[in-house]
């Protein structure tokens, strides 16, 4: 089986997942550009590379998304028994679908999530042209998937597959030990007696400010670390007004340096204002964490049951936010364990192994279905 995927970067998990699915069929993967403005070099670092990678020449758009026009050397080809968008909203993604429906040519469109708004008429008819005009469409879940359909896509051609970043290794046994959680703690410096853990971008859609404001209804004891680059001048003069020493901003970390982090925490919180997903949901109930995100996060929507491994709160409500961890923080021992044991057993089915297996399974289906197989 032949398949051609294109994606905009060439981001750790995508790599992730395409080594794993080049093991079910002869992949080809078209980058629109091997970088992004609003991330991290070592973001995007070298893997082994076990599929055929291009990258098209084209002109950047934004931080992460190019036009380029060279992608129609690889559509007219029509050498690929599977043809995969993986997304309607980049310049090449719309003019790759826009060629493939002009030629009548049968591709899926992938959606790895997304949220609906009160569109504006145009802007909704638009997403609904490039949304629809997929042949075939796969999704990260049933919020995804309504996605889809409010946009034109059928139902009944809609595939769902387990979307992650993390892979079966990933995911812990069980958690550490107070001795050990203790000792690596010394290690890093912490001393607070209870640890919250967030990790992205700063920036404003992520949220961080929320938390921050959140701490000032909370015990000092409880640290907060947020990770994920250097914390700009309005996240530092909050904290400074809030005389808020047990906030701690941590610049960008590398895999093997982070997962301390995730290993010391109590709690991880995503208190974000919009995620199409959110990844690191997926890697935080990796490591058994209880979860606190918004009902903007597509990945909390799908994978977080208020009590039973987390709570979902509303946007912009620091103490709402405050409530939820202090609950968690302040409930015995056992509810928090049954937590992180519910975590771990549910995101085993979510990893890369499983994703690059159901995409195999679903690719199978639509050929059988097409009567091409």
């Amino acid at each position: 089986m032949k398949v051609l995927f294109t994606a905009n970067i060439p981001s750790p998990y995508r790599i992730e997942f395409f080594n794993e699915l080049s093991k079910y069929c002869e992949l080809t993967v078209l980058f629109e550009r091997n970088d992004a403005k609003d991330r991290n070099n070592e973001w995007l670092s070298n893997r082994e590379i076990t599929f055929e990678m291009k990258y098209l020449k084209g002109i950047k758009v934004g931080n992460e998304t190019a036009f380029c026009p060279e992608i129609l050397k690889y559509l007219k080809k029509k050498k690929y028994d599977i043809i995969v968008i993986g997304g309607y909203s980049t310049p090449t993604g719309m003019y790759a679908i826009q060629y493939l429906k002009n030629h009548k040519v049968n591709f899926i469109l992938n959606c790895d999530g997304g949220i609906i708004k009160n569109d504006s008429k145009i802007k909704y008819k638009i997403k609904k042209h490039f949304i629809s005009s997929a042949t075939k469409w796969i999704s990260s879940g049933n919020k995804a998937s309504e996605y889809l359909e409010y946009y034109g896509a059928k139902r009944s051609d809609i595939y769902e597959y387990p979307f992650t970043s993390i892979r079966e290794k990933d995911i812990i046994d069980k958690k550490l030990s107070t001795t050990e959680k203790e000792k690596l703690k010394e290690e890093l410096g912490i001393e607070e007696k209870s640890i919250v853990l967030a990790v992205g971008q700063f920036i404003p859609r992520k949220g961080f400010d929320v938390l921050i404001k959140s701490s000032q209804y909370m015990q000092k004891e409880i640290g907060i670390y947020i990770i994920g680059g250097r914390a700009t001048e309005e996240y530092i003069n909050l904290k400074s007004s809030l005389q808020a020493e047990n906030i701690h901003f941590l610049d960008f970390k590398r895999k093997v340096e982070i997962e301390k982090y995730y290993k010391v925490a109590d709690i991880f919180v995503l208190p974000t204002r919009e995620d199409i997903w959110g990844l690191v949901i997926n890697e935080a109930m990796g490591y058994g964490l209880p979860v606190i995100t918004t009902n903007q996060c597509v990945a909390g929507l799908e994978l977080i049951e208020d009590e039973k491994n987390g709570y979902i709160v509303s946007v912009d409500n620091e103490k709402e936010l405050a409530e939820k961890i202090t609950k968690i923080i302040d409930d015995n021992p056992f509810d928090i364990e049954k937590m992180a044991g519910n975590n771990i057993r549910k995101i085993k089915k979510y990893t890369i192994e499983a994703m690059a297996k159901k995409h195999k399974d679903i690719f199978d289906q639509i050929l059988k279905k097409e009567n091409l197989v």
